[in-house]
């Protein structure tokens, strides 16, 4: 047989799921919030690993930058060391300045010490200093001005006792460093005077200084493209002799300040420069958008997690958990889950629907066989019943029967005819009379007792007719109803149908079916009404003379003031039914069919058993061999699987 048409799908109810809305939302908080928690956790050790590694890594970076720019000022002032030591070296190294030191002669002063001379130089102190630290010359002047100063170094005539410069002197190599004096610290080189062949002993040193002014520092610091100034507090030197520096942070710039020291360790010179805090601004301005980045990233990927999650596990977790709630409190067992996926929860959901499907067949087969005990326990209580009546009334009726066989009414329609003939006033008339006179006191006596015999099997029969009408009151009580899909109680109907009529038919499910979903219905009842009208349309197939036919079922609801009410139509292409027989082929005893192959009781039984549903049953037919309509509506009880249709 063919079967055509879709089925509903839902869930049976799990018993551990006392709330489902409730335990559902609890775990999608519980999920929301254990992710929430944990990108909190990942975006607060962000921020401390930014906080604690990456600006302190910028600051460190800020500091050593600054450091290399003091570096720069320190190698600044080498190099301005290193140039005046040139130009020492320039004076020191001619052999006009080696017969100078020996004959002082007023030319070479004239020719080469005078202030234009001095002034080319650049330098704050000039100087000749014989081998026992005696100036042999010397002048201390301003740098731009032909102005002679006054400096601690030059006024007494000689290099002072216990200058480290002393032992330069008296050995003639050169030296370089920083001075202090009373004007403040000075660069200044010594460099041996030789005549030119650098075979000779030296007769002296050339000594030449610049004071480290303001001026001069501000270019210096221009060369090293720093902000140079003196600080204004004198910072000591370190236990070691090392040079001292230190470094502070203020909030736009980053103060570096060294001590120089001079020549004999002390310290001489105090540098300050200033260095814009530029890395850690953009340090700051880094990490700031990381911040925001990783906030707002964080915040999407979040947002698309828990998206996710909703949509890969919670969603389906909740139409699972809706589903088995609404199961819980429903009878209806025809929905499933019908969950497409192929992960856990599909494997979950498919071994759900098989085990919603095993019990509601478990459940189908416990109604039926109810049913059917039911009916057995019925029929066996009544046959026992009517038995215990049929009984005495057997008795009865037989001990009646030879009463009436023994009257002698035969006796008395001989008599009377033989009266009809006798001559009047003879002999034989008078016997025949006495005789007639004596067989009616017979005849009443048995009519007498055949009345008491009578009364008994009245008394029986009201007996029966008593076991008859508790039936009947039986049948009335209130029928099973169950949910199910109509495809499916069609297939279970045509299953009844014995296998040679229903090789006969092919059955075409109209898509109205399973449009319709679930339907509440006395499933049992119906499932044998069903069965007679398959049956019917495979016997007029066969009657038609055809070797297959089709059935087409349809069905839809009606929504009427009497209320919603199921439309199930069965049309066959058999042998039909004439429009005579159409009023009465729902009657009692009347087929269309042989009695021999028909008992007439199909039909009537439906239309009784419908009937008795509040339904009615009925017939159309074009003619011979154009097929036949039955239609069957029947009130629709209210469904109890709206929690179902929620669920779904």
């Amino acid at each position: 047989m063919r079967f055509s048409g879709g089925r509903r799908v839902k869930s049976r109810a799990s018993q551990l799921v006392d709330d489902h809305g409730t335990v559902n939302m609890k775990l999608r908080f519980k999920v929301i919030w254990l992710l929430t928690v944990l990108f909190a956790v990942l975006g607060i050790a962000q921020l401390f690993v930014l906080q604690r590694i990456v600006l302190p890594s910028f600051a460190d970076l800020e500091r050593q930058a600054a450091r290399k720019d003091m570096d720069r000022v320190a190698n600044a002032l080498q190099r301005e060391l290193d140039l005046l030591g040139v130009t020492a070296h320039d004076w020191g190294d001619w052999g006009d300045t080696y017969a100078f030191m020996q004959n002082h002669n007023q030319a070479y002063m004239s020719a080469n010490l005078g202030d234009d001379a001095i002034s080319l130089l650049g330098v704050n102190v000039l100087a000749f200093i014989a081998p026992d630290g005696r100036y042999v010359w010397s002048t201390g002047r301003e740098l731009k001005t032909p102005k002679v100063i006054d400096i601690d170094i030059l006024s007494h005539g000689a290099l002072p006792e216990g200058h480290p410069w002393r032992a330069a002197v008296r050995e003639g190599r050169k030296a370089s460093g920083l001075l202090r004096t009373d004007r403040g610290a000075m660069i200044a080189v010594l460099s041996p005077i030789v005549d030119g062949t650098e075979h000779r002993t030296p007769r002296g040193m050339v000594l030449l200084g610049r004071l480290l002014t303001d001026e001069e520092l501000r270019r210096i610091g221009a060369q090293a493209h720093v902000q140079l100034a003196r600080a204004p507090q004198p910072l000591l030197k370190s236990a070691d002799g090392a040079l001292v520096e230190t470094v502070t942070e203020r909030d736009t710039m980053t103060d570096v300040t060294r001590v120089f020291n001079a020549v004999d360790g002390s310290p001489a010179l105090t540098l300050r420069i200033e260095v814009p805090r530029t890395i850690s601004k953009r340090g700051h301005q880094v990490v700031g958008y990381t911040t925001v980045f990783l906030i707002l990233a964080g915040g999407m990927a979040l947002l698309m997690m828990i998206a996710l999650l909703n949509r890969s596990v919670l969603d389906p977790l909740s139409r699972i958990t809706r589903h088995a709630f609404a199961l819980g409190r429903s009878a209806d067992l025809t929905s499933r889950l019908d969950l497409r996926r192929t992960d856990e929860l599909g494997e979950l959901a498919r071994e759900f629907d098989r085990m919603v499907t095993h019990l509601a067949d478990a459940r189908r087969q416990l109604v039926d066989r109810s049913f059917d005990a039911g009916v057995a326990e019925n029929a066996s209580g009544i046959l026992h019943n009517l038995g215990n009546a049929m009984t005495p009334l057997g008795v009865e009726v037989a001990a009646l029967q030879e009463k009436l066989r023994d009257a002698p009414t035969a006796d008395i329609d001989l008599v009377l005819a033989e009266l009809d003939s006798a001559p009047s006033a003879t002999l034989r008339r008078a016997e025949l009379e006495a005789y007639l006179r004596l067989t009616s006191r017979e005849l009443a006596r048995t009519v007498a007792s055949a009345q008491v015999d009578l009364e008994a099997i009245a008394r029986n029969t009201q007996s029966i007719q008593a076991v008859l009408s508790e039936q009947a009151l039986c049948s009335r009580s209130e029928r099973v109803y169950e949910s199910i899909l109509l495809p499916e109680l069609i297939e279970q109907s045509a299953a009844l149908v014995p296998p040679q009529s229903r090789q006969l038919l092919s059955i075409d499910l109209d898509d109205s079916l399973p449009e319709l979903g679930s339907v509440r219905v006395p499933r049992t009842t119906l499932q044998q009404v069903f069965q007679n009208f398959i049956l019917n349309a495979a016997e007029a197939v066969r009657d038609a003379g055809r070797e297959h036919g089709t059935l087409r079922i349809a069905a839809r609801v009606l929504d009427d003031p009497r209320g919603k009410r199921l439309h199930v139509t069965f049309a066959d292409d058999g042998v039909g039914i004439l429009d005579p027989n159409l009023r009465r082929i729902f009657e009692k005893g009347f087929s269309t069919k042989p009695r021999a192959t028909n008992s007439g009781i199909g039909l009537h039984w439906c239309a009784n058993t419908v009937g008795a549903l509040g339904g009615e049953i009925s017939a159309e037919s074009p003619g011979p061999l154009g097929g036949a309509i039955l239609h069957m509506i029947l009130p629709l009880q209210p469904a109890d699987d709206s929690p179902l249709t929620q669920a779904a």
